[in-house]
């Protein structure tokens, strides 16, 4: 399984410890941890160390596949995502450095992610899950082709409390056919 991925713009690799100073920078903005489920606010280096240390370890347990979103053109860390295993099956889900929203970068990042979930990961189905105040977010998994399945409260560790976010989800086939009508 490749854990090196690309798009015309990013490179998609695990995260690494150098990585730490610009996940802190951009994750410890409150307007990027409040809409971030696992993220506390204010986020710390040892957060950071801590999150470095998870990733590798959900990915050596097929748990989770997190990567960190390079810019090919300078090397900057724009942003992180990943496939995650929670309760209900595989997860995607992402961020972005509040100096890259509004540049396609979360579009072309989550279309890598979710191929590599069909592909590599062979998934049938992936969910999504988005904070009803962050439509952003929602359309980008709209273009992908995630569909609603329902609402409910999530855990927002910037927040301090549970977020009520729409639940999405996306099939391999739907993925197919959209993919093949592109």
């Amino acid at each position: 399984m490749c854990f090196l991925l690309e798009t015309s713009r990013l490179s998609l690799r695990p995260p690494q410890e150098r990585d730490i100073p610009a996940i802190v920078t951009w994750i410890g903005d409150w307007d990027v941890a409040k809409y971030v489920a696992r993220a506390p606010h204010p986020y710390t280096e040892a957060h950071g160390r801590d999150f470095i240390l998870e990733a590798g370890r959900d990915r050596a347990l097929g748990q989770g596949f997190s990567f960190a979103f390079i810019r090919k053109e300078d090397g900057v860390l724009v942003g992180m995502g990943g496939v995650h295993l929670r309760e209900d099956g595989f997860e995607l889900g992402y961020w972005l450095g509040k100096p890259f929203w509004g540049q396609g970068y979360a579009s072309e990042a989550a279309l890598r992610l979710v191929e590599f979930a069909f592909h590599d990961l062979k998934l049938e189905r992936i969910g999504a899950a988005f904070h009803q105040d962050n439509q952003p977010s929602g359309h980008v998994l709209a273009k992908l082709g995630f569909v609603p399945v329902g609402t409910g409260p999530r855990d927002c560790l910037a927040r301090g409390e549970k977020v009520l976010c729409n639940l999405v989800e996306l099939r391999r086939s739907e993925f197919r056919q959209k993919k093949k009508a592109a």
